[in-house]
């Protein structure tokens, strides 16, 4: 019998001890339970040292329900185990989440803002980011929705004619609010862009007729008994012409500065992101009360909140592609975009 030096005995065992990461965990078990302590440390060292690598990534995210998976991510600690200090940075619209990022102040947006402010973004510097999940809604995954006062007579938006009708503030929800109104037949109304935060206030006041708006502002409305909602899932009604197609409203991303220079982070940030996304869609009823303090929406309430579907990029389809680009092409048609901007060529693909 041949007998090993004691380095040659520490290879053997780092070498079956590295055998049985990849092993079923009954096997796996057993196999490290006959290994040195030193051995086992070392198979483990690369992934501990990723994880103690730690790297800051600032996101940028706007305080709508669609941003939940960002926001399930970090209270439940998924970034943080996987070895980043992610900082989330709140704006008072998507626009200047998008201008964040081209400013370099931001490494990324969250879901929830719109896709189309960040292709504002990518015309300004071709090749600003990737994105690497949407948030797809109609009428059965609630974002996008028109509100009026409780009281009010209006049974359609077609009845908003002349009508003062308040938005979200930025490019993409005033140009989607003047469109959905046209295409429902309300010509002649008026659109104010208004702070988020303020509609279910500028409703109850009268200040405005309706609102265009985003989730969590018609949950929070209707509950103070404030709101209701006229119609919801409309970007997929009438831009899209399905109520029930998907309408990839908002993105998450990471600018291409930040994946190069961070490409292991990068991939680790994305799979914590998508165990955010994993319980939203799992676990929702949990994961709904990772709103509180990001959104206007606190406490029980967060149980009312309607969720958005979520998508990663590497799950997108050819229909979905083609949606979100008929998306883009209406802000070609608004003259909004000064070229048109092709959806598959930014989303990430690993």
């Amino acid at each position: 019998m041949i007998n090993l030096s004691d380095e040659d005995a520490m290879n053997k065992d780092k070498k079956t001890a590295a055998t049985a990461l990849s092993q079923p965990l009954q096997t796996r078990r057993k196999l490290l339970a006959t290994l040195p302590l030193a051995a086992v440390s070392l198979a483990f060292a690369p992934s501990l040292r990723a994880a103690d690598a730690t790297t800051h990534v600032r996101i940028g995210y706007w305080p709508v329900a669609a941003g939940l998976p960002f926001f399930a991510a970090i209270e439940k600690g998924y970034f943080r185990e996987a070895g980043l200090d992610v900082e989330a940075i709140k704006f008072a619209g998507a626009q200047q989440v998008m201008e964040a990022m081209l400013a370099g102040r931001s490494d990324g947006s969250a879901n929830g803002t719109g896709s189309a402010n960040l292709a504002i973004g990518e015309i300004a510097s071709p090749g600003l980011f990737k994105i690497f999940a949407s948030n797809p809604s109609n009428a059965k995954y609630v974002l996008d929705e028109f509100l009026v006062q409780t009281a009010s007579p209006y049974k359609s938006i077609a009845e908003l004619k002349g009508k003062r009708v308040g938005s979200g503030p930025g490019i993409q929800n005033v140009t989607l609010a003047k469109t959905v109104l046209e295409r429902a037949g309300a010509t002649g109304a008026t659109v104010v862009e208004l702070p988020i935060a303020t509609h279910v206030a500028s409703l109850g006041a009268g200040q405005i007729d309706a609102v265009y708006t985003l989730e969590p502002t018609g949950t929070v409305g209707r509950l103070a008994g404030t709101t209701r909602v006229l119609e919801a899932g409309v970007i997929a009604h009438y831009i899209l012409g399905d109520p029930n197609a998907p309408w990839f409203g908002g993105s998450a991303s990471l600018t291409t500065e930040f994946i190069k220079a961070n490409p292991d982070a990068t991939k680790r940030f994305i799979a914590a992101y998508a165990r955010g996304i994993d319980l939203v869609k799992t676990h929702p009823d949990e994961a709904r009360q990772y709103l509180k303090g990001y959104t206007a929406i606190e406490g029980p309430l967060t149980s009312q909140v309607p969720l958005a579907d979520y998508r990663l990029s590497t799950e997108f389809t050819q229909y979905d592609i083609d949606m979100f680009q008929k998306f883009f092409d209406l802000f070609v048609e608004k003259g909004v975009f000064k070229s048109r901007v092709l959806v598959a060529p930014m989303l990430y693909r690993g």
